[in-house]
């Protein structure tokens, strides 16, 4: 059973592609930047690439603090305004074999806008620890 509801899995297994990932600096200092993400396979964790990784610093801040935050999310419509996305927090890795990569643990997922509400119906909770 995934940490994700059912809900959150066929968006998150349709949308591939461009989110924005959350680090902390080693000076405390937030450091967010797009970056293209994954589902892994087993639906537990999120995984980020690019080109270089390994260079970049949200690799060193993940690898350094062990914490990261990803939003994946996307307008149904601008009229009405109808956002839909997906937050997750957690466990950071960073993976550096067979390729560099970072690797989210949800520990705290929140999502909007899977109701047809727009972004009034929130749903937050704690994700099972890994």
């Amino acid at each position: 059973m995934s940490v994700f509801n059912e809900a959150e899995l066929a968006y998150l297994r349709a949308r591939p592609g461009l989110a924005r990932i959350a680090t902390v600096g080693r000076d405390g200092t937030p450091h967010v930047t797009p970056v293209g993400w994954s589902l892994d396979p087993s639906a537990e964790v999120i995984e980020v690439g690019g080109i270089n990784l390994a260079a970049t610093k949200k690799f060193r801040d993940v690898a350094r603090g062990g914490r990261a935050a990803i939003v994946i999310d996307d307008l149904l419509s601008t009229s009405p305004w109808r956002p839909r996305g997906i937050e997750i927090r957690g466990r950071a890795e960073a993976v550096t074999d067979p390729e560099p990569r970072i690797r989210i643990h949800p520990e705290r997922i929140i999502s909007w806008g899977f109701d047809g509400a727009g972004a009034r119906t929130v749903v937050r909770r704690n994700a099972a620890p890994q």
